[in-house]
């Protein structure tokens, strides 16, 4: 979208500074120190509607918008919609959402298509001076005599039309009277330039598509090109801010600006390094793919790198925004460990998802020395990292739902959990001890019987014994029937596509998991759409906003990242921390 682009960059260490400044900043506060521009700062996000916004945009979005807020200035959102084939107004609704949703309100939100009679009239313009001319050759033959980084270009056996001849074919071209491919208008350069962008770029190209807001009154459309730096002349911005990848692009930016009667000062291109994660793929093509095979179910799926995704699955809009400004503004691409932004992710729900028991696998416990049709409600905590967040009742019967994994026949020597004679807490509730258990004709355990100690309730010890071992439970009674969705990478490569091949190729047919039958306490049925909690001891798990029977699992309660970090250090040498 806008200044984002589908090629695959370095994946080599980037900065991850942050240090509350950046070269960007740097240029900026010089800017503004030597009067250029009249000390303004306008920005701009600049996307194209085919897609929805992913974790790759949310950088740029975020940069954008709080330097402008940083310096006093504006944003705004413009969308570069000058390609009609792929471009929808759904896609512009639901990038407006999600920018809100990450916490922005543009300035203004205006259109590149807006500008569509100033950038044809600019392009006659050219052809006056003598600067562009319609191309006769097709695709393939100009890329062919456009020559390589070792070779110059071939001139165009069109180049030297009249200026008169060239204005004529370029307004039959405007009125739809030739075929698509047939004709491009072309800036007249220098076809040995050393850099590629500058031999003779295309800056119109015939399209006879249907455009979501001008309808079929054009059948010629800007190339990015033309008409990035012209929107950004048109709409005052000052500080143009791309991803690394159209840095080349940068002398072509600059060539147009300075051969056009601008309204006002000439705005600057500034380069940044994109945002790349391991395991993940950003590449718009690729998403779609994804998509239109049927391999996520949408652009929304929590597997993908949408802001959309990432919202369905509980990302916090919070922790993507400390996300990128913690890895700060390179000037060389690098690969973050998508481990990095789980960190942020899971922080953020340490201090504000409330604690609730859930068991994903369950197993029946039945306290066979418990008083029959007793129900008792006990105190849970529902964050212990905000004690403001009080507490919570939560029904206990002597027959209650474990996970199957907390309990072993026959456990090997570090497992403390239950097992065969072995006291343990429940949570929240009462000492047990595993007495005896029932298994089914193959053998398989179906039920574990348990004795109580009534004088340990909420987890007290009067005579000092301790336990190994905090087991979450559910009330079988009082038990929420419902479904959670296990989450592994959707890539099951760290680079997906970077060695050139078809990312697709490195799909990861796991990374998604539905469990059934899984058990909740009853008051997570009150939980809204979107929320995130803890399940204790399982991790983090957003609530799907449209089907209340279905959670997502956001995040695992093992820090990763600190992991990586522990094993980097070792490896380079350096003390841990």
């Amino acid at each position: 979208m806008g200044c984002s682009s589908d090629t695959v960059t370095d994946t080599s260490s980037g900065s991850t500074s942050n240090s509350g400044t950046d070269f960007i900043r740097e240029k900026i506060k010089a800017d503004i120190a030597s009067g250029r521009l009249g000390g303004r700062v306008q920005t701009r996000f600049p996307p194209e509607p085919n897609g929805y916004p992913h974790i790759g945009h949310a950088k740029a979005i975020c940069l954008n918008f709080s330097i402008a807020a940083e310096f006093g200035g504006v944003c705004k959102l413009r969308f570069d919609d000058t390609n009609p084939e792929t471009e929808e107004a759904s896609f512009v609704d639901v990038i407006q959402e999600d920018i809100r949703w990450l916490g922005y309100e543009p300035d203004e939100v205006v259109f590149a298509s807006d500008y569509f009679d100033q950038l044809a009239a600019w392009a006659v313009d050219l052809i006056e001076a003598g600067l562009a001319y319609v191309d006769d050759q097709d695709a393939e033959a100009m890329s062919l005599n456009r020559g390589s980084f070792t070779e110059p270009g071939t001139n165009s056996p069109w180049r030297d039309r009249s200026v008169e001849e060239n204005l004529d074919l370029f307004a039959r071209m405007r009125a739809g009277e030739f075929p698509e491919g047939s004709r491009t208008l072309r800036a007249k350069i220098d076809m040995a330039h050393e850099n590629m962008q500058m031999r003779d770029p295309v800056l119109y190209r015939i399209r006879h598509a249907h455009h979501y807001r001008t309808g079929d009154a054009w059948h010629v459309y800007p190339t990015y090109d033309w008409a990035h730096g012209q929107s950004d002349a048109i709409e005052g911005v000052t500080h143009s801010l791309c991803s690394l990848e159209f840095d080349t692009h940068r002398q072509l930016y600059d060539w147009c600006l300075e051969h056009l009667d601008l309204p006002g000062v000439k705005p600057e291109q500034t380069e940044f390094a994109r945002l790349n994660l391991t395991h993940t793929v950003t590449s718009k093509r690729v998403l779609r793919s994804l998509v239109e095979q049927g391999l996520v179910d949408g652009w929304d799926d929590p597997r993908m790198p949408t802001l959309r995704g990432l919202k369905r699955r509980g990302y916090p809009a919070e922790a993507i925004r400390a996300f990128c400004s913690y890895i700060g503004v390179a000037r060389v691409n690098g690969t973050h460990e998508i481990e990095l932004l789980e960190s942020f992710v899971r922080t953020h729900h340490n201090k504000s998802a409330l604690r609730r028991m859930a068991v994903l696998n369950p197993l029946e416990l039945v306290i066979d020395d418990w008083p029959e049709g007793q129900v008792v409600e006990l105190d849970a905590i529902n964050n212990p990292e905000d004690p403001s967040a009080g507490t919570r009742k939560v029904p206990f019967t002597g027959r209650l739902f474990i996970e199957r994994d907390d309990f072993m026949v026959d456990p090997p020597k570090k497992f403390f959990r239950l097992s065969p004679g072995r006291e343990v807490r429940l949570r929240a509730g009462y000492f047990v001890t595993c007495t005896s258990f029932d298994t089914d004709e193959s053998g398989e355990v179906v039920r574990v019987h348990c004795s109580h100690d009534p004088d340990t309730r909420g987890g007290q010890s009067p005579d000092g014994r301790k336990v190994k071992a905090t087991l979450h439970w559910v009330s079988a009674a009082h038990a929420v029937d419902t479904r959670v969705a296990l989450y592994g990478r959707l890539f099951t490569d760290s680079h997906p596509g970077a060695d050139g091949t078809d990312p697709l190729e490195s799909i990861n047919p796991d990374s998604r998991k539905v469990l059934t039958g899984c058990k909740l306490e009853p008051i997570l049925a009150e939980t809204p759409g979107g929320e995130v909690v803890q399940y204790e001891r399982l991790g983090y798990f957003a609530r799907d906003p449209d089907d209340p029977d279905l959670w997502h699992r956001t995040v695992g309660l093992r820090d990763e990242w600190a992991n990586i970090q522990k094993r980097q250090a070792k490896s380079k040498g350096r003390p841990q921390r």
